[in-house]
């Protein structure tokens, strides 16, 4: 079973014909409430695809019960949820213009009980967005680590970065987030990447690239009529380790992540048009031709 550590969340989207800055306003064209959060995300994608999936999470008193909980449940995602009653569950304010420039703000509700929550030890493990400290001790108890530090890593002292990332066999980053890491740790990216076994860095509509021993491997993103780019990320995760824990070979989960990604953009909602695993193949044979034979 894959588990996935960090946040279950409410989404708020905004469309904004801008994105203002600082002492400016401007005019809210669309808004829409989804289910979101990035590990719920990442869990939702890879039941959806057919594997089993462990959402390790904290919510808020209004989640129990909730149309969010029964579409989890429905999907087949195993709970393991701390329930916080009186906080409400994380809350993501996204605002995206009309050039798919982005701004987020984070409520973490019940989120913030991660930091007093006893650490699982868990066999195959992502670590998506979550309270640093309480990924640390996932880092040091798992037997197979993935981590995704996102618009968390904001959060993280070098040393808890540097912890992490000792005990991990694969990191996904954006551009943004690998110079980031960079900054904190006092590394070229060369050194970074190093660092890891696996190193996956998005890169929007240029793709991804897959850093191991030493060489690297660009991917392509999959061309669709993208209509909002919020959860892609989580999407192509989805897509990456459900491939990785079948057997695939690096590459080939890279290629599947860029297809799930693809299907999230196409419509408004980060598990709004997450594909099953025929689907996924359908697309991927398109793009890519046929995948190569699971090695594992």
């Amino acid at each position: 079973m894959i588990s996935v550590v960090g946040h279950t969340a409410i989404d708020h989207l905004f469309r904004v014909p801008d994105l203002p800055g600082r002492h400016n306003s401007t005019y809210i064209m669309d808004h829409k409430v989804y289910f979101g959060g990035g590990a719920a995300n990442i869990a939702a994608g890879i039941a959806t695809l057919g594997e089993k999936c462990q959402l390790i999470s904290s919510v808020g008193g209004d989640f129990p019960g909730s149309d969010y909980d029964r579409w989890l449940r429905d999907l087949g995602v195993e709970q393991d949820f701390a329930v916080v009653e009186g906080a409400r569950t994380a809350t993501a304010y996204v605002f995206t213009d009309d050039a798919g420039d982005q701004e987020t703000f984070f409520e973490w509700g019940a989120s913030t009980a991660f930091a007093s929550a006893e650490a699982p030890a868990l066999d195959f493990v992502h670590m998506a967005t979550a309270d640093p400290d309480f990924n640390v001790r996932v880092a040091e108890k798992s037997t197979f680590a993935s981590f995704d530090p996102g618009q968390d890593l904001l959060c993280y002292t070098p040393d808890q970065l540097e912890i992490i990332l000792a005990n991990i066999e694969i990191l996904f980053s954006n551009n943004h987030e690998m110079d980031r890491m960079c900054d904190m740790l006092g590394l070229e990216r060369a050194a970074l990447i190093a660092s890891v076994p696996m190193v996956v860095t998005t890169r929007g509509a240029e793709g991804s690239m897959l850093y191991m021993e030493g060489e690297e491997y660009p991917v392509p993103a999959v061309r669709v009529e993208a209509v909002d780019p919020t959860g892609a990320g989580d999407g192509y995760r989805a897509g990456f380790l459900t491939a990785f824990w079948k057997g695939y070979a690096p590459l080939d989960c890279c290629r599947a992540g860029a297809v799930v990604s693809s299907f999230v953009v196409e419509q408004v909602g980060t598990q709004t048009n997450l594909p099953d695993w025929d689907r996924m193949l359908g697309r991927y044979r398109k793009v890519f031709g046929e995948p190569g034979q699971i090695i594992a």
